[in-house]
């Protein structure tokens, strides 16, 4: 009867939402707003009664409230293109040129089908004397007025999450013009959204053939090869979209990145220097700026980058939290108190205020300003936990199917073939438990090569799935069944060959991928002689590190104590399996004993992989190489002990971690939390 209920209340919802847009197309605007208020007072966080509420707000002149309403529809729908639309339509009709740029600018970001987005960005750019803005702006709206279209609908269906609708369209717009490019280019862009990447490189490669000039395609073409993780591929057709278009913005910056995917810094540095005063975005050019020199060391540097980058935008939360996130970074007083007012103002995108949570976060934690510094860090998690689509039990599901498939009888069956290179080492885990401290130890042995987080068994294990919808059954780990010894030899060889460029001369090297912890028995399967190092970390200590961490990508399960928690409990049970199925292959190493006894835990990673000591693997912070993950700054110092227990000053708040964990994984507490937490030693 409840379904019942719902399904009557939707069906009556949306009969109301179609008479209200009827009634706007007669330009009855008040009627129109009518309807659609008694839909939000029943539903008032529905997207689609929200932006039909601020059009007719807007006409009305209510330009106040109509924003107001688009702020609620932005938390709720942050990618909404539309919306950001919306947003510069109203600061266009009040005379607002620079935040009607930034909200157009935003709007066709999202969704690059957006025809008014692109002609009022043109028009107010060239009204505010930025001529090469105005001159893009201008281009992309011209080349989308002049599609079919069907296809413009294709773009923007794309760009607002309609994935299949958009593939169905653009298909049957193929079959009567089977050689269209840019319905190809669309179809291909589908295919990267479903992670058919193949197919989508091979689209791509076609458009191509056909049109050779096609250079938007070309930058496509860059972007899913950077996806297949053939970097060298990338890095030249990059190098080609950039001699065809010489000075072109956009062909630079693919450049750039294409250079740091690589460890070009320098030459990536070099090309990004020259854009800042041309960019009409010179925010972004400086955090690009920012991450290149923060990897290879540059720190004050990367600092005046990430500064840079929040004068030009003050609401800038990547660059804000680009500066938290370097981790030995204190902010001054003043920055504090911006963020503050950022933060208290409103009006911020959802992705601003998540980054500048997180930031503000930091800031009070480094300040010992626990409850607010908590506060800042639990609201942040919430907006960003709202913004995924993370299940604990698909996970969890996921982790049973590896179970179930790698028995001891099966795992020790596919240990037999596979490529036999020794080359791969993996430290495994989840990520803040100490993974780029042991990758910076090993890293500077003589005899291994430091890489990065390598993608290559993540991507390997969902070409493997195949192409499905989410409710199909998954092909893999069961698909390594039916495969030979030599199908898996190739898989094997096809990650040495496209890790390759990655390393140096070093015979061995290391994949610091945290994630593959979930792909071991893959791992073994097709490399049989890999070494595998699990990162361990107590887990108050590495699940509340994971919690205060906003990531670039992926980690969906650390924005929320209860799925953190569980995630981090599933990891011990899968790990255990692992080690059952793989009797003396895989070597714990404790964050903790390596901060208490660095020497005897060199000495013990050393011997597991075969290798004489080496002094410098003590003296890890010396050694000078690119580290890319958030712990850079830190593994480029000594040792110190004072983040092992960060977590007790925050204990008041955690009880939900502490409940998730369970009383095998979580710490006793004392009688009185509060207060003896509290009382703990400062430096944890």
């Amino acid at each position: 009867m409840a379904d019942s209920g719902t399904s009557q209340a939707s069906s009556r919802s949306d009969t109301s939402l179609n008479e209200a847009e009827a009634l706007l197309k007669q330009q009855r605007f008040g009627d129109s707003l009518q309807r659609v208020q008694a839909v939000l007072d029943a539903s008032p966080e529905l997207p689609a009664a929200l932006f039909l509420a601020a059009v007719n707000l807007r006409y009305l002149r209510r330009f106040d409230e109509a924003l107001g309403t688009l702020s609620r529809l932005v938390r709720i729908a942050p990618d909404y293109g539309r919306a950001f639309q919306e947003i510069g339509h109203n600061h266009r009709d009040c005379g607002r040129i620079a935040p009607a740029c930034e909200a157009y600018a935003r709007a066709t970001e999202l969704n690059p089908g957006l025809l008014a987005a692109w002609r009022f960005l043109a028009e107010l750019r060239q009204r505010s004397g930025d001529a090469e803005g105005a001159r893009v702006a201008a281009s992309n709206f011209k080349r989308l007025a002049d599609l079919p279209r069907e296809l413009v609908t294709v773009t923007s269906q794309l760009h607002e999450g309609k994935i299949y609708k958009a593939e169905q369209l653009c298909r049957h717009f193929l079959q009567k013009h089977p050689h269209h490019p840019e319905a190809m280019r669309l179809l291909a862009a589908i295919g990267m959204q479903l992670h058919v990447y193949d197919d989508a490189e091979f689209l791509l490669e076609s458009v191509l053939e056909l049109e050779p000039d096609f250079d938007l395609a070309r930058m496509d073409y860059v972007k899913v090869l950077h996806q297949r993780q053939k970097f060298g591929e990338a890095w030249e057709a990059a190098a080609e979209l950039r001699r065809r278009m010489p000075g072109n913005l956009a062909a630079e910056l693919a450049y750039a990145n294409q250079c740091s995917a690589i460890g070009r810094y320098d030459e990536a540095l070099a090309v990004l220097e020259p854009l800042i005063e041309r960019s009409p975005q010179p925010w972004n050019v400086q955090m690009l700026r920012g991450h290149a020199l923060k990897t290879i060391g540059q720190h004050d540097d990367a600092v005046a980058a990430y500064r840079a980058a929040y004068r030009g935008r003050p609401a800038f939360g990547d660059a804000w939290w680009s500066l938290a996130n370097m981790k030995t970074f204190r902010f001054d007083d003043d920055e504090i108190e911006r963020m503050r007012s950022l933060i208290e103002a409103g009006g911020l995108t959802p992705v601003d205020e998540v980054h500048l949570r997180f930031a503000l976060g930091k800031a009070l934690e480094d300040r010992e300003a626990w409850p607010e510094s908590f506060t800042h860090y639990a609201e942040g998690n919430s907006i960003k936990r709202a913004q995924i689509d993370y299940s604990a039990e698909r996970m969890g599901e996921d982790f049973d199917r590896q179970k179930a498939f790698f028995t001891p009888e099966r795992a020790a069956g596919l240990l037999e073939g596979g490529f036999d290179a020794p080359d791969p080492i993996f430290i495994v885990g989840l990520p803040r438990a100490g993974s780029t401290l042991i990758e910076q130890i090993l890293a500077s042995h003589p005899a291994i090569d430091g890489t990065l987080e390598l993608p290559n068994i993540l991507a390997m294990a969902h070409r493997l799935n195949g192409r499905r919808r989410r409710d199909d059954e998954p092909r893999y780990p069961g698909v390594l069944a039916e495969m030979s010894a030599e199908e898996r030899a190739t898989l094997g060889r096809q990650f040495i060959e496209d890790t390759r460029i990655h390393r140096q001369d070093a015979p061995l090297f290391l994949d610091k991928m945290p994630n593959n912890f979930r792909h071991i028995g893959l791992i073994f399967s097709i490399l049989p002689n890999a070494r595998v190092i699990d990162a361990r970390r107590s887990a108050m200590g590495c699940c509340f590190s994971g919690f205060k961490q906003l990531f670039a990508e992926g980690q969906e399960f650390s924005y929320s104590q209860a799925d953190i928690g569980r995630y981090y409990r599933d990891y011990v049970d899968l790990m255990t399996h692992w080690n059952t199925v793989y009797p003396g292959r895989i070597l714990q190493v404790d964050y903790e004993d390596v901060v208490d006894d660095l020497d005897s835990q060199v000495r013990r990673m050393l011997d597991y992989l075969g290798l004489d000591f080496d002094p410098a693997c003590v003296e890890f912070h010396r050694t000078q190489r690119s580290v890319r993950t958030a712990s850079s700054e830190q593994v480029r110092q000594p040792i110190y002990r004072s983040g092992i227990e960060q977590w007790r000053h925050y204990a008041p708040w955690l009880g939900e971690l502490l409940e998730a964990l369970g009383p095998e994984l979580a710490p006793p507490r004392p009688v009185d939390d509060a207060d003896a937490y509290n009382d703990n030693d400062k430096g944890g």
